[in-house]
């Protein structure tokens, strides 16, 4: 993520159950299988929940340099996806 200017140091996956009945959501998206299997069908304070079904880079196997190159090629499928959901979404 640095590469592509964020700083993700001191962030962490946080479990969902961190946020229920704490925070609403208007969306809830889920990017691989794992958490789309796992995260509740539905939940207090949730709105839409949508899916988009993409690899884990996790799973890959390959070089150091393969595995980099998967997170890489996951990364920017999910920047084109938030970008393109975002532009469907303006008011």
């Amino acid at each position: 993520m640095e590469e592509i200017g964020f700083d993700l140091d001191g962030h962490y996956a946080k479990p969902l159950s961190d946020y229920m009945f704490i925070v609403q959501f208007g969306y809830l998206i889920t990017v691989c299988a794992v958490a789309e299997e796992r995260c509740p069908a539905v939940f207090s304070g949730m709105g839409q929940r949508l899916h988009w079904d993409l690899e884990d880079p996790t799973a890959f196997e390959g070089s150091d340099e393969e595995k980099m190159e998967k997170f890489r090629e996951i990364r920017d499928q999910i920047e084109g996806l938030v970008k393109g959901w975002i532009e469907n979404h303006k008011s």
